[in-house]
């Protein structure tokens, strides 16, 4: 397949930086869309990727417009599907965040089917798709392994406001239903954990975002017991996108949870790591752990593992992380 025209959507995003990253070195051109593919200040970082000047082309293109993606994807092999909105702070979330992840995504099936040639549409959903439930989250045993097959609790997320673990749910959805009776193309999905490593744009994203709050004191305490969370290094993430649409075996939904076959951890464990990486960051104490023991789900990885994915271990994707929060100055110290 080196060699192939791709599209990745939102190539300016922290995985789909990646993802291009990693096709350009396997051979492959890339049409990257953007909304603005003139603003230097996001998209320089892309044409310094090496091969990017040689197999790299930008194109403006709105998740929400009609028909947009029809030229860029005109001719292609495969699409890679990136880009969401990831929205921090919002007054509508049904508006600002769900309905756009779920008519973004369908718009940009419905552009693979016009452009005829499209084999394969790799998405990008998380495990909050997966494993946002009372089940999940809060498991009565240890050792509960949740695999491809689980769905999260879309009624459960709607009463505790999981606005993104909603978006998350109704977008993958939608896209398996608009799949349903295709033929022309198939799909395969990938759903991570919370993705961590170098960051390669100029922009802080939300996941390194999270990271860098434990490290300059915003977050002033660990978030609550029944929040566990497991951690995954860009470049695993990126090359399990790569080996879904390489692998013609490929198919269906497929974890990406990081190392130890995706054991998930709490959030005191995480704030552990970063502590010893960051002696003199104010990271919160750990909280008071008496009464019954936290579980943790086990997000099982052995299906992307076949495909020959290789997992980062969880402190070197923290290390990783928390060294280009340095270089970036985002982090001072």
């Amino acid at each position: 397949m080196p060699g192939k025209t791709v599209a990745v959507t939102g190539a300016n995003g922290f995985i789909a930086t990646w993802v291009v990253k990693v096709l350009l070195e396997r051979g492959y051109t890339v049409r990257g869309t953007t909304r603005n593919p003139d603003d230097s200040t996001k998209v320089e970082h892309l044409w310094k990727l090496p091969g990017a000047k040689e197999q790299l082309t930008l194109h403006k293109a709105h998740l929400l417009e009609d028909g947009a993606f029809d030229d860029v994807f005109a001719g292609v092999d495969g699409i890679f599907h990136i880009a969401s909105p990831v929205i921090i702070k919002f007054d509508d979330p049904e508006k600002e965040i769900i309905l756009p992840a779920v008519n973004g995504t369908l718009n940009v099936l419905s552009s693979a089917v016009k452009a005829g040639t499209v084999k394969r549409v790799v998405l990008t959903s998380s495990t909050f798709a997966v494993c946002v439930s009372e089940a999940a989250l809060f498991p009565s045993q240890p050792s509960l392994v949740v695999d491809e097959s689980w769905w999260s609790d879309e009624e459960w997320a709607l009463k505790s406001q999981r606005w993104y673990a909603v978006s998350k749910i109704r977008a993958e959805k939608a896209a398996w239903n608009f799949m349903k009776d295709r033929k022309d193309f198939d799909m395969v999905v990938m759903n991570p954990t919370l993705v961590v490593g170098p960051i390669l744009q100029n922009t802080l994203n939300a996941s390194s975002g999270d990271i860098l709050s434990f490290l300059n004191g915003t977050f002033k305490e660990l978030p609550a017991r029944g929040q566990p969370v497991g951690i995954v290094h860009v470049k695993d993430v990126a090359m399990a996108h790569i080996l879904g649409y390489e692998n013609s075996s490929a198919n269906g939904r497929y974890n990406v949870a990081g190392e130890a076959g995706g054991q998930c951890m709490t959030w005191a464990e995480v704030a552990d790591i970063l502590r010893m990486l960051c002696p003199e960051c104010p990271i919160p104490k750990r909280p008071d752990e008496s009464g019954a023991p936290q579980y943790c789900p086990i997000i099982t990885t052995e299906k992307i593992q076949k495909l020959g994915l290789v997992s980062t271990p969880t402190e070197e994707a923290l290390r990783d992380c928390v060294t280009s929060l340095r270089e970036k100055n985002w982090l001072q110290g």
